[in-house]
């Protein structure tokens, strides 16, 4: 197990070390996730090698969103005054989304057909 958290938590500290010295603006969780992902695609790192901890983090997952949430109580005030701006951003984008997957899926159909 202590060979799968320090896979896991060396792509983290590597995709916060790549965000910080290279000024990114995305954030090094998420270089980690995928520094992570093309390891294992690329079979740098065996999914046997991540399996132990991924599956412990994956069935506590509940708990990990507990913090953020309580976060956010720190800025109900913000959020309330917002909240018009945040539900219409929210709905908009989705509509997008949705607006180019479905022009996607009808190119690519169209060119598999």
């Amino acid at each position: 197990m202590i060979k799968s958290l320090t896979y896991i938590f060396g792509c983290l500290l590597l995709g916060e070390i790549i965000q910080t010295f290279g000024h990114l603006s995305i954030p090094g969780s998420i270089i980690g996730m995928l520094l992570l992902t093309a390891a294992l695609h690329f079979k740098i790192l065996l999914l046997d090698d991540v399996k132990r901890f991924a599956t412990i983090l994956n069935k506590n997952m509940a708990f990990l969103f507990v913090p953020p949430g309580v976060a956010l109580i720190q800025y109900i005030s913000t959020i309330q005054s917002q909240l018009l701006a945040i539900v219409g951003s929210c709905v908009l984008s989705t509509i997008i989304v949705l607006i180019v997957v479905a022009f996607t899926m009808q190119k690519l159909d169209k060119t598999n057909g």
